[in-house]
């Protein structure tokens, strides 16, 4: 008559709801899809399984937690009116719980019964609403696991197994009626703790240090220890059953007790409103996108020079993995920062695939052809790839320099640096930011305690890392987010708001008006030293730093020229006219002439000795030369003995004799087995094309809609299989059948049954075992019946299929509706 029953299983609950509403629940648990469930029961059943059901809970934010946690307390079932009351009391406890905290309770709790009811963790009606029995087994009260609302069992589960003599002790003493039956006692006692007036007067004659245990009990946990000579108050609390036992030496203070203590309330401070992230500053937004600019060109000078750095080869790997904390101070003091922020660096360029292991047998780090494929994209471009590459990593540059949970040291590039959330804090941090007017820096106090309400379980535990990591990753983001130049001065720039909402292109096109120009000159200065006022063009860059040495860096960068940097330019294949011509081209001021000098000096030395392989020898046209290194007592190590007037030959080889004689102040040029001068091109080491670090999955990843639509459409089909009315076989009949088995017929049976349902157009009900031996029930609307093969809409797969008649163990015809 237009009424609808209650669901009386979360099965029946679920095949009541619509396909948005099932796709819903597939979008919030994906983890129920894997694989798809071949109906609504099993998807009920895969929904209450503890693994599923801790992953949804650790999802909940604050709120929809504590309704949980107040449904995992109260009866079950249990109505709408209870649940409001344990979360906002029952208004009798003299004004302590405020009317603005209840009205808001009143205004959030629907929304938040709508999450737990959409994620299937609540079930059934208003007047009838069930927490799923694994959720309540996770947040109900026990010794071993304390409830999280601070609440101890019932009066019945702590009596259970009591003594019907102690149990008549107890309701002697509280001035109960005498009863012999257990199950009476216990609901009596029940009563007078839930009787607000009479539970006040036995109260009322308690003695104030009684009270004052209660106090202590009363917020959690309920449980306490008692001596076999309890004091007089607590022997008073346990014979009116205001304490109960536990064990010989352990007490708990009843829930109905403490809940009349709480005036009501599951939770000491019901939290339904999501604390507000204030403002710690507030600042011009233009300033704040010029200081983020400024941040993010720093950002990519410091990557460009720590793998020009590693450019010929950088450190070793460690046998476990990653690099030693001697190669990574090493980076630091090039850089010229703090080890941990040394580590930022290397693990941005690795997970931007610019730096990788080149797979060798003396494995090392390198540059990946990606880097000089990215040394050639415009700066704004160079950025955003940084910046995508940091927003999904999973790798937590934090933890270096800490330990994992067996006391091992984590380093840099290692491989236990992954943790699955730190993607998603980090956007949730930076959508945060993202909430705030332009300019406004938060209060990071403030942003810790909103996202310790969005997720109060994940996380939150403290850990062998410290305090709870979910904090300690908002931490850092908000750390690496300046020094990435996402934000500048706190505030989240506008280029930073543009890749987040717009993407790459957008935040490209901000960002470059306010990066600086890249200039096509510096300053010669007569002390061997020049200065590039601002950034350089790539190509003039790469020369002077051949050519001179970093001297100083900062707003302008101090070069300056030794023998050893012109000796190094003249080694990569430069003349010194070039170096000349050069100088001339690129300096606004005219070359020194102490510059000039020292050109042509080492360009006259350059080359006069000649190394090849004998192991090594050395050859020179004059033979002064030859002797002065002879006579030199430096050169004894290498062991030199003269075959010509112009050649020395050596037992060392040809790389070591080249860098000795540099130290002892030659300029030898190393020449092939041909006699031609081998010219060293700096930084060509590269590593074979590598794919960046793939990030580690916090879990399955959200289905899109068209999945969801296609597993919804095959849930609800397998679903009609399996509850589809059947008539019933002779064999089930006469009991030589078990009730729901798959039918068996003979061959003959079977050929028939299928073509005639092909010509009515009438679906059956088929029991089929596949190519490898799976047997499985299935609905089926025969189309066609020929060669050993039925054609046929598979009402279980929502899709036309091919069955093999031989392969079908029975047909079975479906009753009529009516």
């Amino acid at each position: 008559m237009g009424t609808t029953t209650p669901p009386r299983t979360l099965a029946e609950a679920l095949r009541a709801r619509g396909d948005e509403s099932l796709a819903g629940l597939l979008r919030a648990r994906p983890d129920l899809l894997n694989p798809v469930p071949n109906d609504i029961t099993q998807l009920a059943t895969r929904a209450g399984t503890r693994a599923s059901v801790v992953r949804a809970l650790e999802h909940l934010d604050r709120f929809a937690l504590q309704t949980a946690e107040a449904l995992a307390v109260a009866p079950d079932p249990a109505p709408y009116a209870t649940l409001l009351s344990l979360l906002t009391g029952d208004g009798l406890d003299d004004g302590e719980q405020r009317d603005d905290v209840g009205a808001a309770v009143t205004a959030a709790l629907p929304g938040a019964l709508a999450t737990l009811r959409e994620q299937a963790l609540v079930w059934g009606e208003d007047e009838r609403l069930r927490l799923v029995r694994t959720a309540r087994e996770l947040l109900a009260p026990s010794p071993q696991h304390p409830s999280p609302t601070g609440l101890g069992p019932t009066v019945a589960e702590a009596t259970a197994g009591m003594s019907p003599g102690r149990l008549q002790e107890i309701l002697a003493a509280t001035g109960l009626p005498a009863t012999h039956d257990p199950v009476s006692a216990v609901a009596a006692l029940s009563a007078l703790f839930t009787d607000r007036t009479r539970m006040a007067e036995l109260l009322d004659t308690a003695p104030v240090e009684a009270l004052s245990v209660l106090d202590r009990l009363v917020w959690g946990p309920p449980y306490g220890e008692v001596t076999p000579n309890p004091t007089p108050p607590v022997k008073w609390l346990r014979d009116r059953g205001l304490l109960l036992p536990v064990s010989t030496r352990t007490v708990v203070l009843p829930r109905e007790a403490a809940l009349h203590l709480r005036a009501g309330r599951a939770h000491r401070v019901p939290e339904p409103v999501p604390p507000v992230v204030a403002a710690a500053a507030e600042r011009d937004p233009q300033a704040v996108d010029r200081a983020a600019a400024g941040q993010a060109f720093t950002a990519l000078s410091t990557v460009e020079e720590l793998l020009k750095l590693w450019n010929g080869g950088g450190p070793a790997i460690l046998r476990a993995g990653g690099l030693s904390v001697r190669e990574l101070k090493r980076v630091a003091a090039a850089l010229e920062v703090t080890e941990p922020i040394a580590a930022f660096w290397v693990e941005l360029a690795y997970a931007a695939g610019l730096l990788a292991t080149d797979g060798e047998s003396d494995e090392r780090y390198a540059p990946t052809p990606a880097y000089d494929e990215w040394l050639d994209l415009p700066a704004q471009d160079r950025w955003t790839h940084l910046a995508t590459a940091w927003l999904p990593a999973t790798r937590v540059p934090g933890l270096v320099g800490g330990q994992d949970a067996k006391g091992r040291a984590l380093s840099a590039l290692g491989p236990e640096l992954d943790r699955s959330a730190a993607p998603d804090v980090r956007r949730r941090v930076l959508a945060l930011f993202a909430e705030l007017p332009p300019g406004t820096a938060p209060d990071p106090e403030t942003l810790l305690r909103r996202l310790r309400w969005e997720r109060p379980l994940r996380g939150s535990a403290p850990s062998a890392e410290g305090t709870d990591l979910r904090s300690r990753l908002a931490l850092w983001t908000l750390n690496e987010a300046e020094l990435l130049g996402i934000t500048g001065r706190g505030a989240l720039s506008s280029q930073a708001r543009a890749l987040l909402n717009e993407g790459e292109e957008a935040a490209a096109a901000l960002l470059a008006p306010l990066l600086p120009e890249p200039l096509d000159h510096v300053l010669l200065q007569a002390d061997l030293t020049a200065v590039a006022p601002g950034p350089l063009e790539r190509p003039l860059a790469e020369t002077l730093s051949v050519l001179a040495d970093v001297e100083s860096k900062g707003g302008a960068t101090v070069y300056r020229f030794t023998p050893g940097s012109v000796r190094r330019a003249l080694d990569a294949g430069q003349a010194a006219a070039d170096l000349h011509a050069f100088l001339a081209a690129h300096s606004r001021t005219p070359v020194p002439q102490p510059l000039s000098y020292l050109i042509d000096d080492v360009a006259r030395r350059h080359g006069h000795l000649r190394i090849g392989a004998a192991s090594a020898y050395v050859r020179c046209d004059d033979e002064a030369v030859l002797n002065e290194i002879l006579a030199d007592r430096r050169s004894t190590g290498l062991r030199l003995r003269r075959l010509a007037p112009t050649v020395l030959a050596s037992q060392a080889d040809p790389g070591s004799l080249l860098e000795a004689l540099r130290e002892m102040g030659y300029a030898p040029a190393a020449e092939s087995a041909e006699g031609d001068v081998l010219i060293t091109r700096a930084g060509a080491r590269r590593t074979p094309p590598r794919t960046p670090p793939t990030p580690v999955p916090e879990g399955p990843p959200t289905p899109d809609d068209t999945l969801l639509g296609a597993a919804v459409r095959a849930i609800r089909a397998g679903d009609t299989a399996a509850t589809v009315v059947r008539k019933e076989s002779p064999e089930a009949a006469t009991g030589t059948q078990a009730s729901g088995s798959l039918p068996r017929t003979t061959s003959a049976e079977t050929l028939a049954t299928v073509q005639a349902a092909a010509m009515t157009g009438t679906a059956v009900w088929i029991g089929y075992v596949n190519a490898e031996g799976a047997a499985s029930q299935r609905v089926i609307a025969p189309v066609r019946v020929e060669g050993g093969f039925v054609t046929a809409y598979d009402h279980t797969a929502d899709e036309v299929r091919t069955f093999a008649l031989h392969r079908i163990t029975g047909v079975a015809e479906l009753a009529e509706e009516g």
